[in-house]
């Protein structure tokens, strides 16, 4: 029988298991402590303690402040913009809210006389349109109101004596009070309300005219007159007096003035003061 010297050989599948490695220490005893929710984590030594205020102005400054916030206050200073500019508007659409009510009426009474000269105007316009288109001979149509329309422009120039119906408005100022620029508001007064020729006192009132204060009395267009002033006013009779005579107009203040007015419809009305036609020194006509 034979002897076998090797070591018997270890069954397979008989290894020992490795030996676990030796648990970590855990809890209290090794230094650590576990952290529990819903508490919050203890201060450090030495770190001054968390006052409610404190906490407040943490959260507060810096300011963290998103896209949306900023997209918000965008839109809400656009807003704020446009509600500033509406309101501005209105207040200034509103300039009128303060006025007198004589003043009031005096406007009214102005913008409803311009509309209905305006109306006019484009009515005789629209009929000359028609004359042109319908006439068999234009240019003898044409001639005739190239003549008409320089007459017109004659008398507004002062250059054509004009005759019509309209007003005569005398103006007498025992106390002297009447200034230059009172005739110039019932000038204005009698334009606004549709007066077509004016002659005060001897001179032609045109739109070049200019009122001043000359010693012992008034100058128009550097020549002095006297009064009682006498305004000679062609146009419509029934819209010239009720413009002097509104409430807070012309009349009321001259009669403030201790000055009397006095205001009659002759049947005709002449206008025979004339103004020298001034020429050009540098304009000339387009169409030559």
């Amino acid at each position: 029988m034979s002897t076998n010297d090797n070591p018997p050989e270890e069954p397979m599948g008989s290894e020992l298991p490795p030996q676990d490695e030796p648990a970590r220490a855990s809890g209290p005893a090794a230094g650590g402590a576990e952290a529990q929710p819903g508490k919050p984590d203890a201060p450090e030594p030495g770190a001054p303690a968390q006052t409610g205020r404190r906490r407040l102005a943490e959260a507060v400054w810096p300011p963290r402040v998103s896209r949306a916030q900023l997209i918000v206050a965008l839109l809400l200073f656009v807003l704020g913009l446009g509600l500033a500019i509406q309101v501005r508007s209105n207040s200034d659409s509103s300039a009128l809210r303060g006025a007198r009510q004589e003043d009031l009426v005096r406007i009214l009474d102005e913008l409803d006389g311009r509309t209905k000269r305006l109306e006019d105007e484009k009515q005789r316009l629209e009929d000359q349109r028609k004359e042109l288109e319908s006439s068999s001979n234009q240019a003898e149509e044409a001639r005739r109101q190239t003549v008409e329309k320089e007459r017109q422009l004659g008398i507004l120039a002062g250059t054509v004596a004009a005759q019509g119906p309209g007003i005569v408005l005398k103006i007498t100022d025992p106390t002297g009070q009447v200034q230059s620029d009172q005739l110039l508001d019932t000038l204005q007064e009698l334009r606004a309300a549709g007066a077509e020729a004016i002659q005060v006192n001897g001179v032609r009132v045109v739109a070049s005219s200019f009122f001043s204060d000359e010693g012992g009395g008034i100058g128009i267009d550097g020549k002095k007159i006297t009064q009682p002033y006498e305004f000679k006013v062609i146009g419509k009779p029934q819209d010239l007096e009720p413009a002097l005579n509104i409430p807070g107009g012309v009349v009321q203040t001259l009669e403030k003035e201790q000055a009397t007015v006095a205001v009659t419809r002759p049947a005709k009305i002449v206008v025979d003061a004339l103004r020298a036609a001034k020429q050009p020194d540098y304009a000339r006509s387009s169409s030559s």
